[in-house]
C-alpha cells in the first residue's frame, strides 16, 4: 500500500512539475516574442516569478521523495552503529520540524495576504499564488516520511544512496565509451 501511494505521489509530482516547467517556458517565449514585436506583456515578470517558485517547491517535494537532496551519506555512514541511526533520527526530526514551521508560517502569511491581488493581473488573489508555501512544505514532509523506511534500511545496512547512483552513472558512461 505504501509503495503504491508513494509511486502515485511520485508520478503526480513529476507530471505537475513538468507541466509547470512547460508553462514557464511558454510564458517566457511568449513574452520574448511580444517584446520583439514591440508589445511587452505587463504580467510576464510577475507570473514567471510565481511559476518559478512553484517549480521550486513542488520539485523539492519530488526530490525529497526520491532522496535526491544534498546529503552527507559519507559522514552518516562513518558513524558507528547504533549511534548512526540516532543521528539519522535527529536529522529527520530537524528537517521535518523545519518544514512544519514553514507550513505554519506559510498559513499565517496567507492570512496576512487576505484581500490582496496581483499587481498586473488584479483579478488573481495573492493567496492563491502564495499557497505554494504551506502546500509545498506539507508535501515535502509527506514525501520525506514516505521515503524514510527505504532510507532507514539502506543506512542501517551501511549503503549510500548517493554513492549507488553515482556508481550506476559511471558504469553507464563506461559502457557507452566501451561501445564506441
Amino acid at each position: 500500500m505504501l509503495t503504491t501511494v508513494s509511486h502515485f505521489l511520485e508520478k503526480t509530482l513529476e507530471w505537475f512539475t513538468i507541466a509547470l516547467m512547460v508553462g514557464l517556458t511558454v510564458v517566457v517565449i511568449t513574452a520574448v516574442l511580444f517584446r520583439l514585436w514591440g508589445n511587452s506583456l505587463s504580467w510576464y515578470d510577475e507570473i514567471a516569478a510565481i511559476q518559478l517558485s512553484w517549480i521550486t517547491y513542488y520539485g523539492a517535494a519530488l526530490a525529497a521523495l526520491k532522496r535526491r537532496h544534498i546529503g552527507f551519506d559519507s559522514v552518516l555512514l562513518s558513524i558507528p552503529m547504533p549511534l548512526r541511526m540516532g543521528v539519522l533520527l535527529i536529522a529527520e526530526f530537524l528537517v521535518i520540524g523545519f518544514f512544519i514551521l514553514l507550513a505554519w508560517t506559510g498559513l499565517e502569511v496567507l492570512e496576512v495576504l487576505e484581500g490582496e491581488f496581483l499587481v498586473c493581473l488584479t483579478w488573481v488573489p495573492i493567496q492563491i499564488t502564495q499557497s505554494v508555501i504551506p502546500i509545498g512544505a506539507m508535501l515535502f514532509i509527506i514525501c520525506q516520511l514516505f521515503s524514510l523506511p527505504e532510507y532507514w534500511r539502506a543506512t542501517a545496512a551501511g549503503k549510500s544512496l548517493e554513492h549507488e547512483e553515482i556508481e550506476e552513472e559511471v558504469e553507464t558512461e563506461m559502457k557507452k565509451l566501451g561501445a564506441s
